[in-house]
């Protein structure tokens, strides 16, 4: 599996709130077009999405459970019994959030990694969102590390919205022998031949391909700033 996944693009299937895509059929079709489109696996989010993801697509699925930190911070993967369902329904992989933060159960990420590298065979992806907290999963034997939490973090939110962290990329793969997966502000292909140059492993796409609402409202403000209202009054 980690094989099929040298260069690949892993395509993260999610939607949330109101987003009229928040639904598990909506979300599957958009696993299906993923594997259609030639994704090597897909990330997604939820017991009721995974389950019907499986059913239409036979790329292996990264397993996700979102929740929040005291502060409302993200949270992925919030506690074993979340990891313990992700297996049961039949997920290949697990992301977990491996930053310095403590948990809702009292254990900061790099706990929670290695108990849950001890306690499950399944392999694990850590999210973290700097250089340090990288080395620290990759001595507590993640299966892999990504960048997905670079941006997503108190510590790190004063980062670049709309680039890749490179830097961050190039860094962790230079220095580590555990794979890298790029994940986070991934926008075209450019930008993933450049994580792949750069020292990634795999990238992640989500937002540019399976996000229509803000892709949309991306073009639409873009056009709006262009927009005199003057001049649309003189024509």
């Amino acid at each position: 599996m980690f094989r099929s996944f040298y260069k690949g693009l892993i395509v993260s299937c999610q939607a949330e709130g109101d987003d009229p895509f928040n639904k598990p059929e909506y979300i599957a079709a958009f696993a299906k077009a993923a594997e259609m489109g030639g994704a090597v696996a897909v990330r997604a989010e939820g017991l009721e999405n995974i389950k019907t993801i499986k059913q239409k697509i036979s790329l292996p699925v990264i397993g996700i459970i979102k929740g929040k930190y005291e502060d409302d911070w993200t949270l992925i993967t919030p506690d074993f019994c979340d990891i313990e369902n992700l297996i049961k329904i039949g997920c290949e992989m697990v992301a977990i959030d491996a930053t310095d933060r403590i948990r809702p159960n009292g254990l900061n990420g790099f706990e929670f990694l290695e108990e849950a590298k001890r306690k499950y065979k399944i392999p694990i992806i850590a999210d973290i969102s700097d250089f340090n907290e990288g080395v620290k999963a990759a001595e507590l034997k993640a299966d892999m590390i990504a960048t997905t939490l670079s941006g997503y973090t108190p510590d790190s939110s004063d980062k670049d919205d709309m680039h890749p962290d490179y830097e961050l990329i190039s860094e962790l793969s230079s220095s580590l022998d555990v794979p890298i997966i790029a994940e986070g502000k991934i926008w075209s292909p450019t930008d993933a031949i450049k994580a792949i140059e750069v020292g990634a492993y795999a990238v992640v796409v989500g937002t540019a391909i399976t996000r229509p609402r803000l892709i949309t409202r991306m073009y639409s403000d873009a056009l709006k700033s262009l927009r005199n209202p003057l001049s649309l009054i003189d024509k």
